[in-house]
């Protein structure tokens, strides 16, 4: 069509526009070193997820015991204590979606490689879902921010964040900027090039004429 968009402001510009007039972000047809990052943050954060599953998440200290308890630790702890729904809430925010999030990034990084049988608009939407729950995952540093700035009762007792707090913390961060990474033009330029192979291999296969 002859037009090119800013990834930043989403303003339309001619073709072979290079610098946004709005925002000032350079403008490109397409992202050529997109996948290089997205695979690039996309490892970092999950290399910071396994940590934040095998550290504390919260120390509770009293002044007979300290207890240490992990994302999955706690939900139990809460499931005994007789709060099943937050520990699901919990436990689909910080297990559940993290876990969603790495599957669909590393499906749609290679689908865009691969013939998919997935639908272009299918991964669309599965792209724009994902970039939109990605904040929401950070529901678990809310809660030990939470906790640890209400109870603090000196000797008594304390609810501080424990070393997966961090972890958990890049991994979120890590993976939401792979998900802004991806180009999602991408997805629809698989799928015209698979079009133009299948016209090219159709025209080699018909007859020539005098």
């Amino acid at each position: 069509m002859g037009v090119v968009a800013c990834r930043r402001c989403t303003k339309v510009w001619p073709a072979g526009t290079t610098t946004c007039g709005r925002c000032g972000s350079a403008v490109v047809a397409r992202d050529t070193l997109s996948l290089q990052r997205v695979w690039a943050l996309w490892i970092v954060g999950f290399m910071c997820y396994i940590p934040a599953n095998m550290y504390p998440m919260l120390q509770t200290r009293t002044l007979l015991s300290v207890q240490e308890d992990t994302i999955v630790g706690g939900a139990i702890e809460l499931i005994h204590y007789g709060s099943p729904g937050i520990a699901f809430i919990i436990l689909f925010a910080s297990v559940v979606i993290p876990i969603g999030k790495f599957m669909a990034i590393g499906f749609l990084a290679i689908s865009v490689t691969r013939p998919s049988a997935v639908s272009n608009h299918h991964r669309q939407v599965l792209y724009e879902v994902v970039e939109y729950i990605g904040r929401w995952s950070m529901i678990d540093i809310f809660v030990v921010a939470i906790m640890s700035s209400l109870v603090q009762l000196n000797t008594l007792a304390a609810i501080n964040p424990g070393r997966a707090s961090l972890f958990f913390a890049l991994s979120v961060i890590f993976t939401m900027l792979s998900a802004q990474a991806f180009d999602s033009r991408m997805i629809w330029d698989a799928r015209a090039a698979q079009k133009r192979d299948e016209g090219a291999e159709g025209q080699k296969g018909q007859p020539a004429h005098d």
